[in-house]
């Protein structure tokens, strides 16, 4: 997501045919100021991405998971770019050959790697306990950044270890054989393949406005999904008269809500915030998925749950005070 250097600033967006490479700070520089639609996009994040685990958990017991997942982002991703045209014109979805393929290729990142993995692992376990295993994705950033040169503060490092810790006791449910290690793997996964899309983003040729970004990215992921689903033969036995009318409407909640709104607020943080500020929804959405976890879904939360769950989302108070100070 950034340069070597420095995180991508939220100045206006570069030009068709440019890269996002920032240029590196001058020293003794103020610090970067983090407005208020930051923080107000940051909240839909946390809140809504956080509900989304209990979404993808209700559409799975009726639905099969990259089939349901490919329909709710090629659904998202046609209304939003409708949505892009008829607000901005057809001329907003634009885009040069590179630009399309660098979105293509992030959306291949995020959306069959990142969030169709964890949609299936929710076939095997908790929603709560998958939000909290995602925890990991600030450690992966705070890897990259360091394979391509950046030095991470102490404070992010500090946050990421904190959470680290928790992950560790998070896994106990899983060594312990209480749930299936093969999701909780399937979720690690995911949170690497999540990291890298949202690392590439801010480095590769992508659409100068981030809506026909998010728009490009979703319809390519979820096509991606559709076409997984079909391989692996999710479609056989598949009759649409057996899905449950909770699992429409979930489906329906995660289009609007977790795809069309939270995704495209996504895709916007990653152009105008700090990558590892961006990345502390990792830590704030276990919260909201445990608790509607365990009032709607009554999932038990055990203590290795709680415990590894408190230290996490711990981690989200050292990172974002670091990203505040500069």
């Amino acid at each position: 997501m950034t340069s070597p250097a420095v995180d991508p600033a939220p100045e206006a967006p570069l030009g068709a045919s440019e890269l996002r490479t920032p240029a590196a700070p001058t020293p003794g520089a103020p610090a970067r100021r983090i407005t208020g639609a930051v923080w107000a996009a940051l909240g839909i994040v946390y809140v809504v991405w956080g509900s989304t685990y209990l979404g993808i958990r209700i559409v799975v017991e009726t639905m099969p998971p990259f089939l349901s997942s490919g329909a709710r982002f090629v659904t998202a991703g046609l209304l939003l770019a409708g949505i892009i045209a008829w607000r901005q014109g057809p001329a907003a979805l634009k885009v040069t050959r590179r630009q399309l393929g660098s979105a293509v290729l992030v959306g291949l990142l995020l959306i069959p790697g990142g969030n169709g993995l964890v949609v299936l692992a929710e076939t095997s376990i908790p929603s709560g306990l998958a939000a909290l295993l995602i925890s990991v994705v600030p450690a992966w950033v705070v890897i990259l950044k360091a394979v391509t040169g950046q030095r991470p503060t102490a404070g992010g490092v500090a946050g990421v270890l904190l959470g680290l810790v928790g992950l560790g006791v998070l896994t106990l449910p899983g060594l312990s054989g209480d749930v299936k290690v093969v999701g909780v793997v399937l979720v690690v996964v995911a949170t690497l393949l999540w990291s890298v899309g949202s690392f590439s983003s801010a480095r590769l040729p992508m659409p100068a406005n981030p809506f026909t970004a998010s728009a490009y990215e979703m319809i390519a992921g979820g096509l991606a999904g559709l076409v997984i689903g079909l391989v692996r033969g999710e479609q056989h036995g598949l009759d649409l008269g057996d899905v449950s009318g909770r699992s429409w409407a979930a489906l329906a909640y995660l289009i609007v809500f977790g795809s069309l709104i939270a995704f495209t607020a996504y895709a916007w943080l990653l152009q105008a915030a700090p990558l590892s500020l961006v990345a502390t929804y990792a830590y704030v959405n276990p919260v909201v998925a445990v608790a509607l976890g365990a009032l709607v879904l009554n999932e038990a939360l055990s203590w290795p749950i709680v415990l590894g769950g408190a230290i996490v989302v711990g981690g989200v108070c050292l990172i974002v005070s670091t990203e505040r100070r500069g």
